[in-house]
């Protein structure tokens, strides 16, 4: 029998929810690492299985220096969901949603001192894929994993290539609920549509319609008939509109963004149709 590699595993949240189970089909996953108080562990078991390889995804905590010495020559792989050294941070597929590209990709990297900074093993493009945050987040993990549990064997002996850091581009962490206020005064509709893509699940997109502050949690861009839409609606809130079942919000372009389901704030998620029967004044 084929012995399967040893993974210590590092990662929380979505990325590393998806990339896990990946991982845990063709190697052997001696210990997942959830957050800072388990790396004392993580050194420990390199010393007791110092063939085992590191892999972090979405860790959420920089590694002190020593331990990643423990793992040398390979280092610890991360997978990181964006073409490095584009969107190096703590947001790099939301940063790319709202940036309107159309293409994403992973980069697996050499863990260094350095956010993102590494040098790269292997990188991954995918075009046109569906604008779901969920999915996106899922591909790119599968996609990522799958590459690292093919080439774990050979890792030792593969070549790696230095980022150019005059082309790193930088994300931001979402830290607090005024991070995903929609402001569609500020915004065409095509950003303000792209945020609402990115903000689903944290830190969610958030509105003010009929006084009551709502989570957005699906909406469709309209490219046309803007005039028309307008023309037998009602402004609800400043750049909130509705009519009969629907309700939109107004842009910076001149453009609409129809809000489809939404959530307020201590309620149950509904439709549009449904919120303004409750709480149309």
């Amino acid at each position: 029998m084929i012995q399967k590699p040893q993974v210590i595993f590092l990662g929380n949240g979505p990325l590393a929810q998806y990339a896990l189970p990946i991982l845990a089909k063709k190697a052997e996953i001696i210990f997942h690492a959830r957050n800072k108080a388990d790396l004392m562990k993580v050194v420990d078991l390199k010393k007791q299985h110092p063939e085992a390889f590191a892999v972090l995804v979405s860790f959420g905590v920089m590694i002190p220096e020593s331990l990643l010495q423990e793992f040398e020559s390979e280092g610890i792989l991360n997978l990181h969901p964006s073409l490095l050294p584009k969107y190096r941070g703590a947001s790099p597929i939301e940063s790319a949603i709202m940036a309107g590209d159309t293409k994403f990709g992973y980069s697996i990297m050499k863990l260094v001192r350095k956010m993102d900074a590494g040098p790269i093993y292997h990188q991954e493009s995918f075009a046109n894929l569906p604008l779901e945050k969920e999915l996106i987040y899922r591909k790119l993990a599968e996609a990522g994993a799958g590459w690292i549990v093919e080439h774990l064997g050979e890792i030792r002996q593969l070549t790696v290539s230095v980022q150019n850091d005059d082309m790193a581009t930088y994300t931001d962490k979402f830290v607090k609920a005024s991070d995903s206020e929609l402001k569609p005064a500020d915004f065409p509709a095509w950003q303000i549509y792209r945020q609402i893509i990115a903000f689903q699940g944290f830190p969610k997109p958030k509105c003010q319609i009929f006084g009551k502050q709502c989570i957005i949690l699906g909406a469709e861009l309209k490219d046309s008939d803007t005039e028309n839409i307008l023309a037998n609606a009602v402004e609800a809130e400043k750049q909130v509109y509705h009519t009969k079942g629907q309700i939109f919000l107004f842009c910076k372009d001149g453009r609409t963004v129809e809000i489809l389901r939404l959530q307020p704030e201590g309620k149950r998620a509904m439709d549009a149709a449904s919120f303004i029967n409750g709480y149309k004044r």
